[in-house]
C-alpha cells in the first residue's frame, strides 16, 4: 500500500483557449498533475484499489466533521472522474489499464491511496469464481 499526500482532482473538460486562457479549473488541474507526476506516482495494468481521501469542508462543524471522517464519500466529484482525472494525469493513453477498483471517503487531508488487490488473468478464471 503506498500513500501520497496529494488533494485528488478531476479533468475538466477543456477548450482550445485553455491553452492560453488560465481557468481556475485547469490550472488546478494542470498542478494537480504536476504533482502527480513529482511524486512519481504510478499504476499496474491491472489489480489495484485507488482510495481517493477526499478533504471535508472547512466550512463544516467539529461535530459534522467527527461524524464523517473515514465515512464514504458519496457527493461529486463522481468516482469515475476522479479516476480519469489521475489516469489522464499518470499516462498519455491508458487503453492498457484493465482491471481497477476505486473508493472515495471523506478524510481531514486529501491524500491518494493505492493498493494492490489480486486479480484473474483470464476470462475463464473469473468465471470459475
Amino acid at each position: 500500500m503506498k500513500t501520497y499526500l496529494i488533494k485528488p482532482n478531476t479533468k475538466p473538460r477543456m477548450t482550445r483557449a485553455d491553452k492560453w486562457k488560465q481557468r481556475t479549473c485547469v490550472m488546478q488541474y494542470r498542478a494537480y498533475k504536476d504533482e502527480i507526476r513529482n511524486a512519481s506516482l504510478s499504476l499496474p495494468e491491472g489489480g489495484y484499489h485507488l482510495i481517493f481521501v477526499i478533504p471535508m469542508p472547512k466550512s463544516w462543524t467539529k461535530k459534522k466533521q467527527n461524524e464523517m471522517r473515514g465515512k464514504p464519500h458519496q457527493q461529486t466529484p463522481d468516482k469515475d472522474n476522479l479516476e480519469k482525472g489521475l489516469l489522464d494525469a499518470i499516462f498519455s493513453d491508458d487503453a492498457h489499464i484493465w482491471d481497477g477498483r476505486l473508493s472515495k471517503y471523506w478524510g481531514d487531508e486529501g491524500s491518494i491511496i493505492i493498493k494492490k488487490i489480486p486479480t484473474f488473468e483470464t476470462l475463464e478464471e473469473v468465471l470459475k469464481h
